[in-house]
């Protein structure tokens, strides 16, 4: 069956496929204003025709941006009489602490937009309060006034018993049929009164704009011809049918970013790395995960945009930390005269001041004499490592010029300093920042960096690998065949998956064991039902349980695999022995005289992939392409005053076995690679780039 994974990205869209037994790939521009514009034009490049499609993988960050823009949907909250603050209030943790500009996150949906309903249940999911269907009714007809296109649902213990949800949804829906209505079950079963609630509000948030996405990208596939099946990546790692992504948004906030991860956990394991850091670095910001024994760590929960600042998310995402420095990350010199990169950036249109577009941070209304603004691509063309005429493989030329002239006028100007100094604080400055992303998943995680293996990707991410691996005492870098474009190789690969959770509070050896066993089959019952809507056979899907246990009086928990409800109590040794281990692991001690506590058993389905050509042709024996090329040029590695001699060598062209020591570029069509003086590269027998440090 030919498939193809298509990564839409804040600067480019990428794609891999698998056609008739071999691997295609392109690069586009990302089109912001019609994303679909990109999937198109990188089909076309690889000379793909729709008819010949099984199945199509995609990711895109159309909901992360959506809401890091703050520009989705007029939404309304609906919540239980007395609670209607809940949302705005939060927790009462103060993140960062000496922050003086510490600041609450805003919610999505403000104050006069939220609303109450007279209903009350137990947290044992008892009526206490019946809902008045007539104060519902009224509520949809004064909503209709208020020129919405979202409501979200989170009713108070509503994860207990959902019926008072069930019922608010039918009448909304029967009165709103053109609004986007998200009931908080829905998404999740779980308790934590505000993260349920940010979770419904953001589902409904993005739901509106990502669903019309969606449509907008089937219609385009079934116009072209395209009768398969199309899986969107989420961010647990998995892949979803059409339908439930366009009913839960919110599951493909990190869509695209886990791809790449996924393919690098694939790689660490062929290769026998215990400890993997996947970096990507793309044009708008640069990514880390921890990758042990070949699997990137699960969180039951994230946060979207800044730890303090940003919109908490209940469900689970791959553990990836993220900055706001990539290869479209603006350079701007403050009133202080402190040299910045990013968080803004200029993303695909107009990009960098090489692209010849003239991104100003002025924006639509700037002169259209103004300067462009300088970026980390400028920087890294300015210092000559990268080639100006074989830019996505010479498909697009850079202007040298024009990135001389934004970081002169822009920064070396106001900072007193020359075109090429300047350029290097660029590059410094962003290293620096993207640095703190790999000691957050990896000192911060009790994990040395020097016994860890950096797999770097992403357009830019072999570029500034190697500087970041350095910063922090990583011994060896890994750039993988088809770097700049791997998450959409990672997409071919990813499994199809379904997390589901129920919340069940009870001291271990006291559980009622009907009680569990009820959780446990309605859990399994929700799984198959999810499976056989997506065309997954019964016996393809692999159903995993896993029960949420802390010590008594703790706050959060820890997973543990449980194979079956008499788990949870029958004989409970084998149980308290794994939560203990578990515990001792992951914070260095264990209370074994301590009691324990169930607070959600979850459930994870899962189906792997029946065609394996992707992975089978990341291990595969490399064959190079062509005669081995080579030239010299002068590149600025650390003193802008003293550039180097570089080899340049065509990575298509390396035979297996090839071994020297930077300085060097290493170029190919979609990426370009970095290597410092001393540091030594081995091309190992699969084609991937075995970098160890100097």
């Amino acid at each position: 069956m030919n498939i193809v994974g298509v990564d839409i990205g804040g600067t480019f869209t990428d794609l891999v496929g698998c056609i008739d037994g071999r691997i295609v790939t392109s690069k586009t521009s990302t089109t912001p204003a019609d994303p679909t514009r990109g999937v198109a034009d990188s089909l076309q490049l690889a000379g793909t025709a729709l008819d010949s499609l099984g199945e199509v993988l995609h990711g895109a960050t159309i909901a992360i941006n959506t809401v890091l823009e703050r520009k989705g949907a007029r939404t309304a909250l609906i919540t239980t009489k007395g609670f209607r603050d809940v949302y705005a209030i939060g927790r009462g943790n103060r993140i960062e602490a000496f922050n003086l500009d510490f600041h609450r996150p805003k919610p999505l949906t403000p104050r006069d937009m939220t609303f109450e309903l007279p209903e009350r249940v137990t947290p044992d999911g008892r009526v206490l309060t019946a809902l008045d269907d007539a104060a519902v009714t009224a509520l949809a007809q004064h909503l209709k006034t208020l020129d919405i296109e979202a409501v979200a649902v989170c009713l108070l213990h509503a994860w207990a018993n959902p019926y008072h949800e069930r019922r608010v949804g039918e009448i909304l829906r029967r009165a709103l049929p053109d609004v986007f209505v998200t009931l908080s079950h829905e998404i999740l079963r779980e308790f934590r009164e505000y993260e349920r609630t940010s979770t419904t509000v953001l589902n409904a948030y993005v739901g509106p704009r990502v669903s019309r996405y969606l449509g907008t990208l089937e219609g385009y596939l079934r116009r072209g011809g395209f009768n398969g099946r199309l899986h969107l990546m989420r961010s647990n790692g998995g892949v979803m049918g059409l339908a439930h992504a366009r009913s839960q948004p919110v599951s493909m906030m990190e869509s695209g970013p886990v791809a790449g991860m996924i393919a690098a956990g694939r790689l660490a394991r062929h290769l026998g790395i215990e400890h993997a850091i996947g970096f990507d670095m793309g044009g708008t910001t640069a990514k880390s995960s921890l990758i042990v024994n070949g699997e990137a760590a699960i969180e039951e929960g994230y946060v979207i945009g800044e730890p303090a600042s940003g919109q908490p998310m209940q469900l689970p995402v791959v553990d990836i930390v993220e900055v706001g420095a990539g290869g479209g990350s603006i350079a701007w010199v403050d009133e202080a005269g402190g040299l910045h990169v990013g968080p803004k950036s200029a993303g695909a249109d107009p990009g960098p001041a090489c692209y010849g577009r003239g991104s100003m941070s002025g924006g639509s209304g700037a002169s259209p004499d103004a300067t462009a603004d300088p970026v980390v691509t400028d920087a890294d063309l300015v210092l000559g490592r990268i080639n100006p005429g074989r830019f996505l493989g010479g498909n697009m030329r850079l202007d040298v010029a024009a990135a001389e002239r934004a970081i002169e006028a822009k920064v070396g100007k106001p900072l007193g300093l020359g075109v090429k100094e300047a350029a290097l604080g660029i590059a410094t400055i962003a290293d620096a920042a993207m640095s703190l992303s790999v000691r957050a998943v990896s000192v911060n995680k009790g994990v040395d960096p020097r016994d860890t293996t950096m797999i770097a990707f992403g357009g830019a991410g072999p570029l500034h690998a190697l500087a970041i691996a350095r910063e922090i005492f990583i011994p060896r870098v890994i750039i993988p065949k088809l770097p700049g474009n791997f998450s959409a190789l990672g997409m071919l690969m990813a499994s199809w998956r379904q997390d589901f959770v129920r919340t069940l509070v009870g001291r271990i050896g006291t559980l009622d064991a009907v009680t569990v066993e009820n959780v446990f089959a309605e859990l399994e019952r929700n799984g198959a039902e999810e499976a056989e809507r997506d065309g997954i056979a019964r016996g393809q899907a692999v159903f995993r349980f896993f029960a949420d246990l802390r010590y008594v009086g703790q706050e959060h928990a820890l997973q543990i695999a449980v194979d079956t409800p008499s788990a949870l109590t029958g004989d409970l040794d084998a149980l308290h022995r794994r939560f203990h281990a578990e515990h001792d692991k992951r914070y260095g001690q264990a209370a074994i005289e301590e009691s324990l506590e169930i607070v959600n058993v979850r459930l994870v389905v899962s189906a792997a992939r029946a065609d394996t050509l992707a992975e089978t042709w990341l291990t595969a024996p490399w064959t190079p392409e062509g005669k081995n090329e080579e030239s010299r040029r002068d590149v600025i590695f650390a003193d802008a005053r003293r550039p180097l001699s570089a080899r340049i060598l065509w990575r298509p062209s390396l035979p297996v076995g090839f071994t020297f020591e930077g300085p060097a570029v290493i170029e190919e069509p979609n990426s370009t690679i970095l290597i410092h003086p001393g540091d030594r590269v081995t091309v190992d027998p699969s084609g991937h780039l075995i970098v160890d440090l100097a």
